[in-house]
């Protein structure tokens, strides 16, 4: 009878050290969800900031064609009086980008305007290489806008 109570012990404390505890569970799910609360707003902090770089990059490549079919014609603008690069969307960087002239397709302000992840921002450059960031999100930026720089991460 005694070697029956033994076994019964044996295997009960047995058991209750195969696993975990309700409070252990509860505590472990509590350091993952304050470690996601920290980690999330960061990445996708990181997602933003690559975008706007490939967005900036984009604007500064689009001012090189204008300057070279400004070099080839003498003017930013086309034959037919718009500016010499049509109204376009980057997929990769989630800009949309535009041109304007000023004084007779000597002058060009090109523009991209953020859309889907990057929406609320808004940067520009123009003929003389003047990068301007006109539009950010709240909290991106403290400085009064427009700046003439590219706000590529939080200030």
């Amino acid at each position: 009878m005694h070697s029956k109570l033994r076994r019964a012990a044996e295997f009960k404390a047995g058991r209750s050290r195969a696993g975990f505890t309700l409070l252990e569970m509860v505590v472990t799910l509590l350091i993952i969800a304050v470690l996601a609360t920290v980690a999330v707003p960061s990445y996708s902090d990181y997602l933003i900031r690559g975008r706007l770089q490939a967005g900036v990059g984009v604007l500064k490549s689009s001012r090189e064609r204008l300057e070279q079919s400004y070099s080839d014609n003498r003017s930013y603008a086309a034959a037919d009086g718009s500016c010499a690069m049509a109204p376009f969307t980057d997929s990769d960087s989630g800009f949309a980008y535009a041109c304007s002239l000023a004084a007779g397709g000597q002058q060009f302000t090109l523009t991209a305007t953020g859309t889907g992840p990057v929406a609320g921002f808004r940067f520009a450059i123009d003929e003389a290489g003047i990068e301007r960031t006109l539009i950010v999100r709240v909290g991106w930026s403290s400085a009064p806008l427009p700046v003439n720089r590219f706000i590529v991460r939080k200030e």
